[in-house]
Parts: structure tokens; sequence; C-alpha cells
């Protein structure tokens, strides 16, 4: 079992930054890839970025070039620095760890966690 506290979630103004955190605790030694998703109602959960153990690094195509997620094995943590916000980056945002190398799809992911709301807004 893997349990995943996540943190740094907010408001923000358009084109300013924030800094997702995600903690996991428990059998963490299983831990393949670590990744963010976000998801907004009605709509499905939608892959942000997903870091594999040896920290090769793939984004959804909407982030790419303004955020960035890092990673620290030691600690078991991931966190997904944003930048350029947009007003469609409003979500709540979930990290989720997997066994595989570096899944793109949400299904293939075994343990999330509660989310933390991002909201972009003038």
């Amino acid at each position: 079992q893997v349990h995943l506290v996540e943190s740094g979630g907010g408001f923000v103004l358009p084109g300013g930054s924030l800094k997702l955190s995600c903690a996991a605790e428990g059998r963490t030694s299983t831990i393949g890839a670590m990744g963010w998703f976000r998801q907004v109602p009605g709509k499905e959960r939608e892959l942000v970025a997903v870091i594999s153990d040896s920290g090769f690094a793939e984004y959804g195509d909407s982030v790419k070039g303004r955020f960035t997620i890092s990673r620290d094995n030691a600690k078991s943590t991931v966190n997904l620095q944003m930048n350029s916000l947009k007003p469609e980056d409003t979500a709540v945002y979930y990290c989720a760890t997997s066994v595989f190398t570096i899944p793109l799809s949400a299904g293939r992911y075994d343990y999330w966690g509660q989310g933390t709301q991002v909201t972009v807004s003038s």
C-alpha cells in the first residue's frame, strides 16, 4: 500500500506560478513512475506530467514548456512547478504512482492522492 499526500494548491493570477508537492509513504519500493493528473467537472482525468524513477519525463501537450516535474527518490517525493499559468489550468490536481516505467494512461496508476485545487483567475 502507498499513501500519497499532496500540497501546494491554491489561487493564482493568470501568468503566475505555483508549485505542487506530493509525498509518498508506505511501500515506496514498489513505485515506478510518479505522475500528476488533473480533472475538471464533467471531463476525464488528464495527464499533466509523469516521471520515471530514472528521471525521464513526459508532459501533456497543453503544459509543455510551462510545467516541470521533478522527483526525489530518496525522499519519495514528486514536485510539479507550474509557470505561466492560464485560466484553463484550473482543475483539481492529483498525484499518482504506478509500478510501470512511464505510463501515460490513468488506468495504469495504482495509487492516488486526495487531490489539491488549483484556481487560475483574474
